[in-house]
């Protein structure tokens, strides 16, 4: 099966004016016949290349570039410009290759005849059921641009919520990595000059100095293995997360019982089921799908399993409320505001106000978790850097204090 790329043309349109542009095909005939349905008489057709481009322009597709599509997507619908005239002009502003030529094969597609929705469904990678199952629901109620706008806002909270936790969590890992370089460095580089001067003394050193010496030699003879070691294991947990259901479940409930890192997980869980059960609803998804669509977007296990649970319940005809707090997983706030909400006819509402308590909550959590951080990060590199240093110029003071 041949496969399609991206190709420049340049032509004359039907009033003889002269337009250039990009197409996807598999190749220059096929794309000069799509070019004579939509009315251009092609002068020239090439495949375009791959060029070279900075890192993050043409690189993987990431959610936030989801996220920009879907926002720009909403604005150019709510300004009236066709559907697939919008493809166009978003894709022209867009940086990301990948992304350009991936928005031009749904414009294709749309062009084609297809739907909206079943147009990005043949994507999943980059588009998830409940992304094509809100679409969809737009498309249905003739509302897309409404649908469109709520999808952009709904993306935008979820990835700077990711955002923020994930930049929680960054800081102090690149900061301990950045130690244990430096603290190898001096082990390998550093510690044996010293230790050539220490020979000169004739005199037995301290412990402590004894010790990072042993641990000095150890570190220059398997510094390498140590090294590949540590690159292992980190790419063989990699793929076991990545093909065991059973360890990702363990380390979800292990993460959720952690502390201080736990409270961030639960409160981003919180926001993210009451953010796309918001959404969701508002859209006018049933209940019950909605909260089939909501469970893998919690982001972890205990929640994944409770909004089942809640999803079969409220199915069986219980409340949403009683589904809820006999989990015994949501704080007792989330439970208030949904009672009130499904009293009240606004649960809609009421999720989005709980959604946007509990994104502010972990603001606040991330700010705490950094200030909480820095003083235990100084810790360590105090530790291990000024232990070393400490080590080897203590035999200098003892030496000192002798002559004097």
């Amino acid at each position: 099966m041949a496969t399609s790329a991206v190709f420049n043309y340049e032509g004359t349109d039907r009033s003889g004016k002269k337009t250039k542009g990009e197409i996807n095909g598999v190749n220059p005939q096929a794309v000069k016949a799509e070019l004579r349905k939509q009315g251009i008489k092609a002068t020239k057709v090439k495949k375009k290349s791959a060029g070279f481009s900075l890192p993050g322009m043409g690189g993987k597709i990431k959610p936030n570039d989801i996220a920009l599509f879907s926002r720009q997507m909403a604005t150019m619908m709510k300004a009236g410009v066709p559907l697939v005239q919008s493809f166009d002009i978003v894709a022209d502003g867009l940086d990301n290759v990948k992304m350009r030529e991936l928005v031009h094969q749904i414009r294709d597609d749309v062009s084609s005849g297809n739907t909206f929705a079943s147009s990005i469904s043949k994507h999943p990678d980059h588009f998830d059921d409940l992304y094509c199952n809100l679409v969809d629901s737009g498309e249905q109620s003739g509302a897309l641009e409404t649908m469109l706008d709520r999808i952009a806002t709904y993306k935008e909270k979820t990835e700077a919520l990711k955002a923020k936790i994930k930049s929680a969590m960054t800081y102090p890992i690149a900061v301990i990595v950045i130690a244990f370089i430096v603290s190898g460095i001096l082990l390998i580089k550093v510690v044996p000059q010293f230790e050539e001067i220490f020979a000169g003394f004739g005199a037995e050193l301290p412990a402590f100095t004894q010790w990072v010496i042993g641990l000095s030699e150890i570190a220059q003879d398997y510094w390498f293995v140590g090294v590949l070691g540590l690159g292992a294991f980190i790419w063989g947990f990699g793929q076991a997360m990545k093909r065991s259901e059973k360890l990702r479940n363990t380390v979800d409930r292990a993460l959720l019982k952690a502390p201080v890192a736990g409270d961030l997980i639960m409160k981003s869980s919180v926001a993210r089921f009451a953010r796309t059960l918001s959404t969701t609803f508002a859209a006018g998804v049933p209940l019950v799908d909605a909260l089939k669509s909501v469970s893998g977007a919690t982001g972890n296990v205990v929640f994944r399993n409770a909004v089942d649970t809640i999803a079969t319940e409220v199915e069986g005809g219980t409340q949403l409320t009683f589904a809820m707090r006999a989990t015994g997983v949501w704080p007792n706030m989330v439970i208030q505001m949904v009672s009130i909400g499904e009293e009240s006819g606004a649960l809609d509402e009421m999720l989005d106000k709980a959604a946007t308590y509990f994104e502010e909550e972990v603001d606040a959590a991330v700010d705490g978790l950094t200030s909480l951080m820095e003083p235990m990060i100084m810790s360590i590199l105090g530790v291990l850097v000024g232990g070393l240093i400490i080590a080897m110029y203590l035999p200098i003071f003892q030496l000192g204090a002798v002559v004097g």
